[in-house]
């Protein structure tokens, strides 16, 4: 079926159709909240039972009519009763009728009995652990794998100027020669401004450094990148922090920032192996602080 509102397609069998998509044509998080009774009705039942039919035996309490036999010694009355009453809630007709997905997630997790070990064990499935083995992740590269964008931006903070030494005494060189101290106030505007997170502010001030010609240093780079992809721009933010690795070719940070914007395009295969680029500089910065 599409929505009509955006065009988008999803697909869907008719037992799952909401009612008001078939009266309006749109879908909306509502309609998830019924589809998803269907397929728990669905499990509980083992049968395709028409939602209308299951809301009336449910309200007749005929719950053990509906559950399926072959769950018997592996689901309580009591945790099958409660199961069945959420499908019910989830089925109602009128949208503003039905829970939202958090109170449907905080009803299952009451009913979860063993939260340490994983789904694929409980069931019996071979677990391959190779894509989850592939790479092993240090705290800063846990950051931009799950894209938390506090948390970098702190990193970023932290990272500081430290890794741009030389850059920064070419930049302080240049700025006696040229005069350009102007240049070096707005420099600062932009790290006051990526600092409080006015990330537009940022990418305005750090631009007008880069192009006055003053020069440039990666974490300059580096912040902007960042600034670029929390604005939605992660193509900028990519070029930015691919300049920022012909800078500082072993500077951790501009592989961490490639991966995250590469992320934010959808291109997770690239992402991966940026990662995996940022993680081996980081190991080998690490084993050579440890050394001196």
């Amino acid at each position: 079926m599409k929505n009509s509102r955006d065009g988008k397609s999803y697909s869907t069998n008719l037992a799952f159709t909401p009612p008001e998509y078939l009266k309006t044509g749109r879908v909306s998080p509502e309609s998830v909240v019924y589809s998803f009774g269907t397929v728990l009705l669905d499990l509980l039942s083992g049968k395709h039972i028409p939602p209308s039919h299951a809301l009336d035996l449910i309200r007749g309490k005929n719950f053990l009519v509906l559950m399926d036999s072959c769950l018997e010694g592996h689901v309580s009355s009591s945790d099958g009763t409660d199961l069945m009453r959420l499908a019910s809630r989830c089925l109602q007709y009128e949208a503003r009728d039905r829970p939202n997905l958090k109170t449907v997630v905080s009803g299952l997790e009451c009913l979860q009995k063993d939260v340490s070990t994983p789904s694929h064990t409980l069931l019996g499935i071979q677990h391959d652990n190779k894509n989850s083995d592939r790479i092993s992740l240090s705290a800063i590269g846990k950051a931009f794998a799950r894209a938390d964008l506090n948390e970098v931006h702190e990193i970023l903070l932290h990272d500081g100027y430290d890794e741009d030494d030389t850059a920064n005494a070419e930049l302080s060189l240049q700025s006696w020669n040229d005069d350009v101290s102007e240049s070096f106030v707005v420099k600062r505007h932009a790290d006051n401004a990526f600092r409080s997170k006015d990330y537009s502010t940022a990418i305005e001030c750090y631009s007008r450094f880069i192009d006055s010609g003053a020069g440039v240093a990666p974490t300059m780079l580096g912040r902007r990148c960042f600034a670029y992809v929390v604005a939605g721009n992660p193509q900028e933010g990519l070029e930015d922090a691919k300049r920022a690795e012909v800078i500082a070719s072993d500077w951790p940070m501009g592989h961490y920032l490639q991966a995250l914007a590469l992320h934010n395009l959808g291109r997770e295969a690239e992402s991966q192996e940026a990662l995996k680029n940022g993680t081996a500089l980081e190991a080998a910065m690490n084993s050579r602080a440890r050394t001196v």
